[in-house]
């Protein structure tokens, strides 16, 4: 049987060498990370056959993708940001951490830096022709009592599927906030019903998605950040109920516990009382915090992200 050339010690020297386990400077870690992505890309190569034509069409995919930004996008459409979510989720069952509200993928499009409010806030600029929402709920501890002091910070698309910041169209910070909790543990915000979108039809993940005979589609959305001091960060979304996508997600973020309401009010004088027109919508969803093993479990990944100041 002919030795496979990628086990080859010859090759695993090489490899080695390549990633700088040679010297004594560098980041050791980041130096077992790339000869472990060597060794499997070797292996990769010899198992399925693939070919120079693959291998650098390969490159070139990956030079585009960066050049349309869309890593991100990719991430979530193969279902390696799922992923880390149910790796995370192992990691707390071994670890003894159970309950609260689950997690799901953040998604490439946070902008740090929204208005910051107290109790309420209106996220949308009155530009959109969409139907009114109004969002509420608590953010509670795990024995169900209320947390004053979080901060809700929360975004979500316009009608078009389309996000502030990444949409040069839309003002800063167009629906985005930050909204802390009153005495309650409530926060309420006016916005619009967002749309649910799909992938750019000619960008880099489309591409890919289309060779694997797959849709780039999303439901309606909406994204959050939860945190105070003594409660471990959350990130989460909810997934508006009735979407035609809603368990069909390319990015896999819709989940068991994640899934909101939509109810549509028609009361002629609620309406007027709300300066809205009938057939607005209401939403309530309540959030669950787990208490923060750590202090380090208080703060979000430090995923690189979007700044804007406010």
């Amino acid at each position: 049987m002919n030795t496979s050339i990628s086990q080859t010690a010859e090759l695993q020297a090489f490899f080695k060498q390549a990633s700088g386990f040679g010297n004594d400077v560098g980041s050791s870690r980041l130096k077992s990370i790339i000869l472990r992505i060597l060794q499997d890309s070797a292996k990769v190569i010899e198992d399925l056959n693939i070919t120079d034509d693959e291998f650098w069409k390969a490159v070139d995919y990956l030079n585009r993708m960066g050049s349309n930004q869309e890593a991100g996008l990719l991430i979530a459409g193969l279902g390696l940001e799922h992923f880390l979510d149910l790796l995370q989720d192992a990691r707390d069952q071994q670890a003894g951490l159970t309950g609260g509200t689950p997690r799901t993928i953040e998604g490439p499009l946070y902008v740090a830096g929204a208005p910051l409010s107290h109790g309420e806030a209106r996220m949308d600029d009155g530009s959109d022709p969409g139907a009114a929402m109004f969002l509420q709920g608590r953010v509670l501890d795990a024995q169900g009592q209320p947390v004053a002091g979080a901060i809700v910070d929360l975004w979500h698309a316009n009608t078009m599927g389309t996000y502030s910041y990444f949409d040069s169209s839309q003002s800063a910070f167009n629906l985005r906030r930050r909204i802390v909790t009153d005495s309650e543990g409530r926060y309420r915000a006016r916005s619009i019903v967002p749309s649910g979108y799909g992938c750019p039809p000619t960008g880099t993940t489309q591409e890919v998605l289309d060779q694997l005979g797959r849709h780039g589609n999303r439901p309606a959305h909406i994204h959050f950040f939860i945190s105070a001091p003594g409660y471990r960060h959350l990130t989460t979304q909810i997934n508006l109920a009735g979407d035609k996508y809603l368990w069909d997600d390319f990015a896999f973020a819709t989940r068991d516990g994640l899934v909101a309401e939509v109810r549509f009010n028609n009361d002629l004088e609620m309406a007027k009382r709300l300066q809205v027109e009938p057939g607005f919508a209401e939403i309530e969803f309540d959030f669950q915090l787990q208490h923060a093993h750590a202090p380090q479990a208080e703060k979000p990944s430090q995923r690189p992200r979007a700044q804007l100041s406010a």
